[in-house]
């Protein structure tokens, strides 16, 4: 009876173990799944904004048809930096120009590939706005 005792403590353990294990990995796969989404999220409110940007006149501050002034992200935050943060990720634009601009954003979760951080990049035009890259990292 003491071994049949044993062996089922050990069966218990080992499928606690597998059970564990699983957990952990869905768990870690969820958080980089919400980062991605949070990164592409606040993407697609920069994008609104460098929208605004093209449609204000000159006189008023924006871009007067055009992307051309857009640096950074000082006129998608409205403060004066050439980089943004905040608890999903870094955010930067390129240059604009006349016709698009291109905004990147890195997240906090390391990506599936377990070294590089979550990146998703998306192309803004006047009309609309597109995920270029969102690495499956």
């Amino acid at each position: 009876m003491g071994q049949q005792q044993l062996l089922l403590i050990i069966l218990g353990v080992i499928v606690v173990g597998i059970a564990v294990a699983v957990g952990v990995t869905m768990f870690n796969d969820s958080a980089v799944s919400a980062n991605r989404d949070a990164v592409t999220n606040d993407l697609i409110n920069f994008a609104s904004r460098a929208q605004q940007y093209y449609r204000r006149p000159k006189a008023l501050g924006g871009g007067g048809g055009s992307f051309v002034g857009i640096l950074g992200m000082q006129q998608l935050t409205k403060t004066n930096v050439a980089t943004y943060s905040n608890g999903n990720g870094t955010y930067g634009a390129t240059a604009g120009t006349a016709t698009t601009v291109q905004i990147t954003g890195t997240g906090t979760e390391t990506g599936n590939d377990g070294i590089l951080p979550v990146s998703v990049q998306m192309d803004v035009w006047a009309d609309s706005a597109k995920v270029v890259v969102a690495t499956i990292n």
